[in-house]
């Protein structure tokens, strides 16, 4: 479903023909394919490039070099709107500026289907609907998006982005700062929507545990380039976690959880 290849940023200067100036390599040489359904999980220390190379998957910032393919179509090929129905994005945080409240929030991940100057019909109000029962948010439709909790912003915002009927979802940190039990009913929200619709996910994160309970597939990111690649139970492994974060770790497949567990020990040496 999606292909990037080969993908190379940086955040440098660039001269006048766009070729990068001298500047750091945010990422290098770096190729991920998603398959439609899948859920991939993005790891990496800080600074490995996973934000920038969803930014360059969402067509939001333009890789120096590489390619980026949906459905075998180049993502520069697209328009904006196009793209926005292929692919929605939910940020780590999002902040309103205006006191809209959650069903305005919602809505707004219908701008791809709606013509100039069209507003939202009824048809549109139901798929937002839809959208909060989805999330398990349908009874904060009336409220201020500016009052809710970390973990219910969490969700309405991922409302926002299903209303906007993508193929896919690309999420940033999506339990970043929020308690046990929040994190808990984001994963389980997560592993639901793509039991049930098929939902195709690419989810940063810096929790393993979370990677390793709904991710199929993990990509590792260190210093830009991919350390490694594949199914989550080969990939997630404690000689992996020690490349990655120079952290001992011990990974076990715990049987009440149905998946592995990674428990940090303490810095290698």
């Amino acid at each position: 479903m999606l292909a990037a290849t080969d993908i190379s940023f940086t955040y440098g200067r660039r001269a006048n023909d766009g070729r990068a100036k001298a500047g750091h390599y945010v990422l290098e040489d770096v190729s991920i394919t998603v398959e439609r359904g899948s859920i991939v999980g993005l790891l990496g220390p800080n600074g490995s490039g996973k934000t920038t190379l969803l930014r360059i998957v969402a067509g939001i910032l333009s890789p120096l070099a590489g390619t980026v393919l949906i459905g075998g179509q180049p993502i520069e090929q697209l328009t904006r709107r196009e793209l926005a129905r292929r692919i929605a994005v939910v940020p780590q945080e999002t902040h309103s500026t205006f006191d809209f409240s959650v069903m305005d929030m919602v809505l707004m991940g219908r701008y791809p289907h709606l013509g100039p100057f069209e507003l939202e019909g009824a048809a549109d109000q139901e798929i937002a609907r839809e959208a909060l029962t989805a999330t398990g948010t349908a009874a904060l439709e009336a409220r201020a998006f500016a009052t809710l909790s970390g973990g219910e912003k969490q969700r309405v915002v991922i409302a926002s982005a299903l209303a906007q009927a993508s193929e896919m979802l690309l999420l940033d940190e999506p339990t970043a700062a929020l308690d046990l039990g929040y994190q808990f009913e984001i994963a389980a929200l997560l592993r639901g929507l793509n039991a049930e619709r098929r939902t195709t996910m690419i989810v940063s994160t810096h929790d393993l545990n979370l990677a390793a309970a709904i991710c199929e597939h993990i990509v590792l990111l260190k210093d830009g380039r991919v350390l490694a690649h594949g199914a989550t139970r080969d990939t997630l492994t404690a000689e992996n976690i020690r490349w990655l974060y120079d952290v001992d770790a011990d990974v076990q497949f715990h049987e009440r959880a149905g998946h592995l567990t990674v428990v940090p020990i303490a810095r290698a040496h």
